[in-house]
Formats: structure tokens, sequence, C-alpha cells
């Protein structure tokens, strides 16, 4: 059975939360504390993290760092926060995903649901030969899931890692945010466009000699981004 951690404080919400996730046949553990949530999260195994922000003796923001330095669990964070800049802090830390209260049970449920699907299934391990993309320097490891530049490993989070790959195998073709936002987060785009733009800034960052005038990925005003060959 797939476990879920939720680090919530508000003890309503967090029973909420745990009911409709065992109703879809989930193990759901909740803690109300954010030091003693990062302790779980980083020592035990888990699925995903339901992540809240306003947390007591450490907050949210906090407990996403320490994790995302050592796991590559899938992060969706809940916060009453609506400012895009906690969202793109959160994104930027390595959160997977950013859902606002009040919210839709049924769409926190089918949220986790897709990110859990997506990120085994990209993780699942085989014994076939590994399936690798290289063009100008830049090699993706799509088996191992690792990156390099020039040979120099460049670390990626999860979506991170699924956004550069799909680029990368349609070269030259012109995506537009709300068109990977679909791709990549397997739903429809409602507001999350920052999450897109975000997570662009931060793989350029890690690939591009100079993050103005890339080299690979390609802002193309008005429309959306193309990955140059």
């Amino acid at each position: 059975m797939n476990k879920i951690l939720i680090i919530e404080d508000e003890t309503a919400i967090a029973e909420l939360e745990k009911d409709y996730l065992e109703l879809s046949n989930f193990e759901v553990t909740i803690c109300n504390d954010g030091l003693e949530g990062s302790k779980l999260a980083l020592n035990e195994d888990f699925d995903l993290i339901l992540l809240d922000l306003m947390l007591p003796n450490m907050d949210g923001f906090e407990i996403c760092k320490l994790i995302r330095d050592k796991k590559n669990t899938p992060i969706i964070m809940v916060s009453a926060k609506k400012d895009d800049i906690d969202k793109i802090h959160g994104l930027g830390l390595g959160a997977d995903d950013y859902i606002t209260k009040p919210f839709s049970p049924s769409e926190l449920v089918a949220r986790v649901k897709a990110h859990m699907a997506r990120y085994k299934r990209l993780t699942a391990s085989g014994k076939e030969e590994n399936e690798i993309i290289e063009i100008r320097g830049l090699k993706i490891d799509k088996t191992a899931r690792r990156v390099y530049l020039n040979d120099e490993e460049r670390i990626f989070t999860t979506k991170e890692f699924d956004l550069l790959t799909f680029l990368a195998e349609h070269p030259n073709h012109v995506f537009s945010k709300e068109e990977l936002f679909k791709e990549i987060w397997e739903m429809e785009s409602v507001g999350d466009i920052a999450t897109v733009t975000v997570h662009i800034k931060k793989i350029r960052e890690k690939i591009e000699k100079t993050t103005s005038k890339p080299q690979y990925i390609e802002t193309i005003w008005g429309v959306g981004y193309r990955f140059k060959v």
C-alpha cells in the first residue's frame, strides 16, 4: 500500500485529507509539528508528502529544502497563502506542486495520484541499456534519471528532470506554458503558469552558461518555450 505523510497543524484539515486518501487505498500518517514532521520525512520512506507551510517549530519551506537535499519523494505544498511569491519560493525549493486552501478534496486526491503515478513510472528500474539523450555537451540519462553537462553531473528535482527531458525529446517544437503544465503535471493549468516559469528558470541555472542568452531552452515570447538543436 502506498504511504503518504501529511504534515499539517490544522487537525480538521489533516483528518479530512486523511479520510479521502484512505478511501483511495492510501496508508496515511499525520504529523502536526514541523520539526517532528521533518524527522519522519527524512527517516522513514513515504511515497508522497503533503506539506503545509505554516507549522509550529519549523515552516514548510525549511522542511521542503531539507527533504529535497536528501530525497526525490514528491512533495505537494498545501497552504492558505495565495501569493505568487510563496508559490514561486516553494517550487524553487523543489516542491512538485502547490495547492491553496480551501481546495476540493477530490482535486487533492487526483493530484496525489498523478504525481505518485508519474514518479513511480519514471523511477521504475529495468535491465535494458540506459536510454540517453545527448545534445551539444548535455547528456540526459533517462534510465538513471541523471543529467550531465560536459561530463559534470547537475542535480535536478523530479519535475525539473521531467520538463527538461520532455523538451529535449521534442526539439524545435514550441510548447505553450499551458501545454507543458498539462504534460508534466498531468492536469489542466488553472492559475498555475508560475509553476512552469519557475522550473524553466531553475533548469537554465543548471545547464545554461548565460541564463539571459540560453543555448538550450529558448523563450518564444508570447507563445512558450522550445528546445534548440
